[in-house]
């Protein structure tokens, strides 16, 4: 592993002080009449992991990108082992040894896996053309060191989304990171065992100088692996205090100024929901080669959250039920009548809704405005003779921007300019507006803080209290325990296990998720 892990600049000192690493002084970014940095300081030291944490919209991504040159800052200063930098562009940040991984990788599909890693820096042959072969044995050495069980030249296509993760994380370490990594929600998509190596390689890389920011949205990631902690709220420095001295419940106060108690209802209310009939079925459902025999049903005002590792069939299931991939075996059906879910379009016009876990690629038109992207799945119902009613098109959206709090300068923002939680919200909201009686939800709070999440999970309570079958698809085991009515588990394409609320435990559900991974060891 020492020997792919890049060299790491040594530690400056001036006067017997060890000289910060990166000092951000009072640095301020608006855009139009919103202020998403307000003279923000932070300083970071060499090899030290800090966390920079707040919710969607407290300005950490609009931090990051001023530092590594994505965006330039109105005003402050940023200076980089004692020296002032202003870097243009990213790639002369990545000259000056800092990289940022960011939370959504930006790979190209149809390449292999070594062509992304060294994707703009192609090591060269002595006639200065593409040294394909130390590529590949450079990303090679890179995979291994991250302990990724998938080949350089396998299309990145392929590859699951943990997977995508770490080709990302490899091409960070192939940019020559000796200075400064930002890693802006890497774990986002990984499971427990890829987690567990990312941060052994973030630890080796720490204790050879390197300075590590860590940005997250499960906080339960934090403790012992952040040696600092930064809260920013509403573009504003909250705190910035040693990790060891701050519990979940100091961080989520910090972030939100209210305790974990108060961000989410008792328990006891999905005991009030009345469960009507049933909504869906499915039976024995299969589909080639990718899952087989699942069976489960969902009623009137139930949530049920749907469990398991990456590549478990999760997703699958739901894209066969909502027709995006037709199943090859088994039924569905709806209100006790069998319908062919051959088709999305026909599975909307039956009530069924898809919220899907890539909500950027397939859920959203990022380049489109907040209000089109709301009411774009119910244009038909808001035309008549092909018109678009442009009052009832602006009603619709400004109800659902209300009702999902979505924070947007106005309707007409692009959809790309918004966090990812508000950006999470359009999606939903644009399923909402179907009114649906089914609803899949896919990851529905990947990615996003704590205050959101708790705000889409009041979203899937108001969902079922109104009477509608919630089916909620999560790697989050605190949200499937939280949430889930019923829990259902998957695991290698089979349904393995069902608990009622109160006989899960996040052991009996990972024995459940790993059941036949063990079995075919």
């Amino acid at each position: 592993m020492g020997e792919v892990l890049p060299v790491i600049a040594p530690v400056r000192e001036r006067a017997g002080v060890t000289v910060p690493r990166l000092e951000v002084r009072e640095l301020s970014k608006s855009f139009g009449g919103i202020r998403a940095l307000d003279r923000v300081s932070v300083t970071i030291a060499p090899g030290e992991i800090h966390a920079l944490l707040g919710e969607n919209g407290a300005g950490k991504s609009t931090l990051i990108k001023a530092v590594t040159g994505l965006l330039q800052a109105d005003g402050g200063e940023i200076r980089l082992d004692g020296k002032p930098v202003r870097f243009a562009t990213p790639t002369e940040a990545r000259a000056a040894g800092v990289v940022a991984m960011y939370q959504d990788p930006q790979l190209f599909p149809h390449l292999d896996v070594a062509e992304n890693i060294f994707m703009g820096l192609h090591p060269r042959t002595s006639w200065g053309g593409i040294d394909r072969r130390g590529m590949y044995a450079q990303s090679e050495r890179l995979l291994t060191s991250l302990e990724a069980n998938f080949s350089p030249s396998m299309p990145v296509a392929g590859l699951s989304i943990g997977e995508i993760q770490l080709v990302e994380f490899a091409r960070a370490m192939a940019a020559g990171v000796d200075r400064l990594l930002i890693l802006d929600e890497p774990t986002a998509s990984l499971t427990p065992s890829e987690t567990g190596r990312l941060f052994r390689t973030v630890r080796a890389l720490r204790d050879r100088g390197l300075s590590v920011v860590f940005i997250s949205h499960r906080l339960e990631e934090l403790k012992g692996l952040v040696d600092i902690v930064t809260v920013l709220r509403d573009g504003r420095h909250i705190a910035t205090r040693p990790a060891a001295e701050l519990s979940e419940t100091d961080v989520v106060q910090l972030m939100v100024g209210r305790s974990l108690s108060q961000l989410y209802p008792d328990a006891r209310s999905a005991a009030r929901r009345v469960v009507g009939a049933e909504r869906l079925r499915v039976e024995n459902l299969g589909l080639s080669g990718v899952f087989e025999d699942v069976s489960f049903a969902l009623h009137a005002g139930e949530v049920v959250t749907l469990a398991g590792l990456v590549g478990a069939g999760r997703s699958e299931v739901a894209q066969a039920i909502f027709g995006a991939t037709p199943p090859s075996a088994g039924r569905v059906l709806l209100d006790g009548v069998p319908v062919q879910p051959t088709d999305p379009r026909r599975m909307l016009d039956l009530g069924v809704a898809y919220v899907p876990e890539d909500r950027d690629g397939s859920g959203l038109v990022t380049r489109q405005s907040v209000s089109h992207n709301l009411v774009l799945a119910v244009l038909r119902r808001l035309s008549r003779f092909g018109v678009i009613g442009r009052q009832a098109e602006r009603a619709l959206a400004e109800h659902y921007r209300a009702r999902l709090q979505i924070r947007a300068a106005s309707l007409r923002q692009p959809v790309a300019a918004l966090s990812g939680g508000n950006r999470q919200k359009v999606v939903l909201g644009k399923s909402l507006a179907l009114q649906p009686r089914v609803i899949i939800l896919d990851e529905p709070t990947h990615g996003i803080d704590v205050g959101t999440k708790a705000q889409v999970h009041g979203i899937i309570g108001e969902l079922a209290q109104a009477g509608i079958a919630v089916l909620v698809i999560s790697s989050d085991l605190p949200e499937v325990q939280r949430l889930g009515d019923r829990i259902l588990v998957m695991a290698d394409g089979r349904m393995t296990a069902e608990f009622a609320r109160a006989e899960a435990s996040e052991e009996r559900i990972m024995r459940a998720a790993s059941l036949r991974r063990r079995l075919a060891a």
